[in-house]
């Protein structure tokens, strides 16, 4: 089976609109966190997000095509357009056919579906924007990509709540593996930052109600209340490893390993001894031909929620045994909140970027965790070199997906 590498990475978040800024920030420990400036929060019980700031869709597109997308697929392809460069491909010189995209979508363009719906309440049938369902439905992501590139390979939107993100860079890892492909435009992207995301994911009291920014998203500490809300989108550019050499690139880290399973069990939480997130990484593992002692660091899944982090800590303890003890573990999304099906796709760029600067960022809030969790959550950023890390994401609906990316090498 082919090799497949990293060559691009692309990020719009709530702490920087590029791979650069969101590493810098991540870096810091500067929390993208605050009131919610898009409406109204009144007599809403959670009032902070992770909004993304300064986002300028015409920097990669016109307005004509801005105008017929969702915020989500905006997202998207701003952040395909810097993974793309990043990944310096000429597409002039590619197949289009064997370029492909997988990009994936949570919720899709709920913005514009509450919009519409507004004016069909207040206005009647007629006043339905005409291109409503074309920019709401979550494949769009992907194939407005697919069109701002003229890319004619496999395109699919994969929809496993939190776990989209993981779940497409994977399906496209397999894809370049087997051969169906030379290279894919991978991830995930998410703008949920509505009056009805947030009311419903408060509804099912999943979200932090806390009011200070700074001890809102508090992964695996023991005063966490819930996640918050995040957005933006991460996309990587995935190339089989004979295809890269060949063009000259430069390549990034490789992808060795990928397990999925389904915790069977409850429609939102985790199955409570971590038996299927604690598969999905040993068939990670077991992908890659390493062995658990091989890992040295896990970006967790780390919502804040107080089932996730439990669970996922039993899950890694399940995994690793011994070792677990070992491992620098962070929760991306103390930073940024969670991103929904953009997070796993951001949390993998974070992996590429932690082999690539020998740095793990803190689990930022995090100052005590109770007596069953008492593995090392990073409270305060280490310099480590990392050659193999994972990524965990697990999704509602019992979705696990684990990606395993290491330190590239030269055969």
């Amino acid at each position: 089976m082919n090799r497949v590498v990293v060559t691009g990475m692309g990020i719009i978040s709530p702490i920087g609109n590029s791979v650069e800024e969101f590493w810098n920030s991540a870096k810091e420990g500067r929390v993208g966190i605050g009131e919610i400036d898009r409406f109204d929060t009144t007599g809403y019980k959670a009032t902070l997000a992770a909004e993304v700031k300064d986002f300028d869709p015409l920097k990669t597109m016109d307005r004509k095509e801005a105008r017929r997308m969702a915020l989500f697929s905006r997202y998207a392809v701003a952040a395909s357009a810097e993974a793309m460069a990043d990944s310096g491909l000429e597409l002039k010189k590619e197949d289009p056919y064997r370029i492909g995209v997988l990009i994936g979508s949570g919720i899709g363009g709920l913005d514009v579906l509450e919009d519409a719906h507004e004016k069909l309440l207040t206005r009647g049938p007629s006043r339905v924007p005409t291109l409503l369902v074309p920019m709401m439905i979550s494949n769009m992501a992907g194939g407005n990509v697919a069109i701002h590139f003229g890319l004619k390979g496999k395109c699919i939107d994969i929809v496993t709540a939190c776990a989209t993100g993981n779940n497409c860079i994977g399906e496209a890892f397999r894809s370049i593996q087997h051969g169906e492909l030379d290279v894919c435009l991978a991830g995930g992207t998410e703008a949920a930052v509505t009056p009805v995301g947030i009311s419903g994911f408060t509804a099912l009291t999943a979200l932090s109600t806390s009011t200070d920014p700074l001890r809102a998203s508090i992964p695996f500490d023991k005063d966490r209340g819930g996640f918050v809300m995040g957005e933006g989108a991460g996309v990587v550019v995935l190339e089989s490893y004979d295809h890269a050499k060949a063009r000259g690139a430069r390549i990034l880290a490789e992808v060795a390993g990928y397990g999925a399973t389904c915790d069977a069990y409850h429609i939102t939480s985790p199955e409570e001894s971590g038996e299927g997130a604690a598969r999905a990484m040993t068939m990670a593992i077991s992908d890659a031909g390493l062995s658990p002692e091989d890992v040295d660091y896990v970006n967790a899944h780390g919502t804040g929620t107080h089932h996730n982090d439990l669970f996922e800590t039993r899950a890694i303890k399940k995994a690793f045994g011994d070792h677990a003890k070992n491992l620098n573990i962070n929760s991306t999304k103390s930073m940024v909140g969670h991103m929904l099906g953009a997070a796993g796709a951001v949390e993998f760029i974070a992996c590429v970027k932690t082999i690539q600067d020998g740095f793990i960022h803190a689990t930022a809030g995090f100052r005590e965790a109770e007596e069953e969790m008492d593995l090392n959550y990073t409270p305060v950023a280490v310099n480590r070199d990392v050659r193999v890390a994972i990524s965990n994401s697990l999704g509602f609906g019992g979705h696990n997906a684990t990606l395993l990316v290491k330190k590239f090498e030269e055969a």
